[in-house]
């Protein structure tokens, strides 16, 4: 009778019919469901998926994840750490905490205690932020915790004044056309920060590399005609373009766009 009365007392698990649990190459579990989801365990997962209900993360529940995708509302009332969180509405309740790098709702709740941080449109717009605060990056150590205590901000402030470019060579102005340093316009001087990076990748294709120094050699040059010139063409040779490469032309083509 003891045995049977503790097994009564534990909580039951449901899997409900058309669920896909799932590990990834990262050892990172992933849920998708058909119906609502509650969440009342704290850890870290691939993907969370209800795919016609709800999410819901229960108070004191800590959830690390790449993606987090609802149907109908995600209801946040403990801590949801996330790169991308999309929800025809998302609630956060009070005291909750949500840290999304990418988020897209219809509607969006927030308690007056609740803290949303974050909350990008797209990846154009991480690359644009971060680029006109690249000074402020590299001031931060390389390790840190969302719960830690705030950086002092005296050293930075100065910087916040005037806002450093994004990373790149050193600009030359072009010969025809001498200028002063720093004129490559904003968007410009982004995708070229892209296009390095991506030139650095050991597993980049040999004749893609070829491509993106063609254009990297223009922008550094400051030769914004070469640029419009050859940029169409170029990204229209490229064998294996990565979101990477996508996000550099499209930055390129909505400057020149504009010329």
């Amino acid at each position: 009778m003891s045995s049977s009365g503790e097994a009564q007392s534990l909580p039951t698990m449901v899997i409900t019919r058309g669920t896909e649990i799932r590990s990834d190459a990262k050892g990172l579990l992933s849920i998708r469901t058909p119906g609502n989801l509650i969440i009342q365990n704290s850890g870290s997962y691939g993907e969370i998926e209800s795919t016609g209900g709800s999410i819901r993360i229960d108070e004191n529940v800590q959830v690390e994840a790449v993606s987090v995708r609802a149907a109908e509302g995600c209801f946040i009332q403990g801590t949801l750490t996330a790169w991308r969180l999309q929800a025809k509405r998302i609630a956060l309740d009070h005291h909750a905490r949500a840290y999304v790098m990418l988020q897209e709702s219809e509607r969006l709740d927030l308690a007056s205690t609740a803290r949303l941080v974050g909350n990008f449109a797209d990846e154009q717009e991480i690359y644009l932020m971060l680029g006109k605060f690249a000074g402020q990056l590299k001031q931060l150590p390389s390790s840190l915790d969302l719960g830690s205590r705030p950086l002092a901000a005296p050293a930075m402030a100065p910087a916040l004044a005037a806002p450093a470019a994004p990373e790149s060579h050193p600009y030359v102005p072009p010969r025809a056309a001498p200028a002063r340093a720093g004129q490559l316009p904003d968007k410009l001087a982004q995708a070229l920060g892209v296009l390095e990076r991506e030139i650095r990748r050991p597993d980049l294709d040999a004749g893609d590399g070829t491509v993106l120094r063609d254009i990297t050699a223009a922008l550094r040059a400051g030769d914004v005609t070469r640029t419009a010139r050859i940029y169409r063409d170029s990204f229209g040779d490229l064998r294996q373009p990565s979101e990477s490469m996508r996000l550099a032309f499209n930055l390129i083509d909505s400057e020149l766009r504009r010329i």
